[in-house]
């Protein structure tokens, strides 16, 4: 995780003017002030006054001159019996010299005292706090952390600033649960204003959800990094949490998830090319088989190492299958709407969708659902929606797929795909980019 602090300490400081000492009144001065019967309880006495004076402090921080704003600071702590404003006073310098000298530990003591004091106004008191919590995660006292921000909070300060640190600091104290919730919170606000929520804070609730167990958790902000950070890391990870690991889903139906990977991902596993183009020899679609080989060929995954001859075999069948269906299978259409049922209809557009003759395809597919009689009406509608989308008809597409009801992963697979297309044009520039007939 990289290191994260919500600013530098002296941008913090400067929030609240500590980068310069307040402004005094010495009680010389106050005595002759109109009607003043004694001097009022914020005020300094003129020894004092002559060490810690805002102006003469903001020069020595100009000039960066440290030694003589150490010399004040020792000399104002050296005068005895000073009044509780009067300790503030100095806690306020001493916190412009630790900040100036790089003394976090030194910022964080002052910042207390002058908290303690009683007189910073109650926002300044919050900005304090938030520092004291940046300064403590810097030493990577997580606990501490989280217990200034949970201080701030109470301060009324805005946690739509101060939660990413605390959020940082809950994860790296080991509660993932409460980062969890944290990091619902700062994705929500951030969809809220209409923002993609970051990268970094997607990725630390994907692992929160993970550490805290929450299954369900994890599966929404897979789907949330797929939606706002599409790869094909996440959309491998989306398939198996969204689809395969589901309760119900059917290993029968292994072929719609490969088609959705083969759509979604610009390269997929070895073993996924070929389980993928065997099947499709194996159901009569030899096109489809060959636009899976020729992909994984142009993405460098197949045609190499222990099993390149079988990838050669495997393409020779491929293709020598595709040649003869190019060649045949106009003969088929009047065999497939004699059949009883609508398998043979819906079987021939695929083919057709295949070979990039999507719209005939698209006609052929619906003609077998209207005809009925189908063992996989869902699956038919699912193959229907891809035909669509493919033909650059999304609206129809989703449409389609949005009718998928049926269990066994077809639903689950069918919300995907609608997914799919409504992420942005350069998110779908994977699927743009396959070959003709994928």
């Amino acid at each position: 995780m990289s290191q994260f602090r919500l600013a530098r300490l002296c941008l913090l400081l400067a929030a609240v003017g500590l980068n310069t000492a307040p402004a005094l009144m010495t009680s010389a001065h106050a005595q002759r002030t109109e009607n003043a019967a004694a001097a009022p309880a914020n005020t300094v006495r003129p020894e004092l006054y002559k060490l810690i004076d805002s102006n003469q402090v903001q020069q020595l921080v100009a000039a960066k001159n440290t030694a003589e704003l150490q010399n004040r600071v020792n000399q104002a702590e050296a005068i005895a019996n000073k009044t509780p404003y009067e300790t503030y006073a100095v806690n306020r310098v001493k916190m412009v010299l630790a900040s100036i000298s790089g003394n976090d530990a030194g910022v964080a003591s002052a910042a207390e005292e002058v908290i303690k004091s009683g007189f910073e106004p109650k926002e300044s008191q919050a900005k304090l706090v938030l520092a004291i919590a940046d300064i403590q995660y810097k030493a990577k006292n997580y606990g501490a952390t989280i217990e200034q921000l949970k201080r701030y909070q109470e301060l009324g300060g805005d946690m739509t600033t101060a939660r990413p640190l605390l959020v940082r600091a809950m994860y790296l104290n080991k509660d993932y649960a409460g980062a969890k919730t944290e990091l619902q919170q700062v994705v929500a606000e951030a969809e809220k204003a209409g923002k993609a929520p970051s990268q970094e804070d997607m990725k630390l609730l994907l692992s929160s959800t993970h550490e805290s167990k929450d299954s369900a958790g994890y599966a929404s902000a897979v789907e949330k990094m797929v939606t706002y950070y599409p790869s094909d890391e996440y959309w491998n990870e989306l398939i198996r949490v969204g689809v395969i690991k589901k309760p119900g889903f059917s290993q029968d139906n292994y072929m719609t998830v490969l088609r959705l990977l083969f759509a979604a991902t610009k390269t997929m596993r070895e073993e996924d090319y070929v389980d993928l183009a065997e099947t499709a020899l194996r159901d009569g679609f030899p096109t489809e088989a060959k636009n899976v080989m020729d992909a994984g060929y142009a993405a460098g995954v197949l045609g190499k190492g222990a099993n390149a001859k079988a990838h050669g075999q495997l393409r020779d069948r491929a293709n020598k299958g595709a040649a003869d269906d190019a060649k045949n299978i106009a003969s088929g259409e009047a065999s497939a709407a004699k059949s009883k049922n609508g398998a043979g209809l819906v079987n021939l557009g695929w083919a057709y969708s295949t070979m990039g003759q999507h719209d005939k395809g698209i006609g052929f597919i619906q003609q077998g659902i209207a005809k009925g009689g189908l063992k996989q009406p869902d699956e038919a509608k699912l193959r229907l929606g891809i035909a669509q989308s493919k033909a650059g008809r999304k609206d129809e597409a989703i449409k389609t797929f949005e009718s998928v009801k049926a269990s066994g992963g077809y639903a689950d697979a069918a919300r995907l795909w609608v997914m799919l297309l409504n992420q942005p044009a350069g998110a779908q520039a994977t699927a743009a980019a396959a070959p003709a007939g994928q």
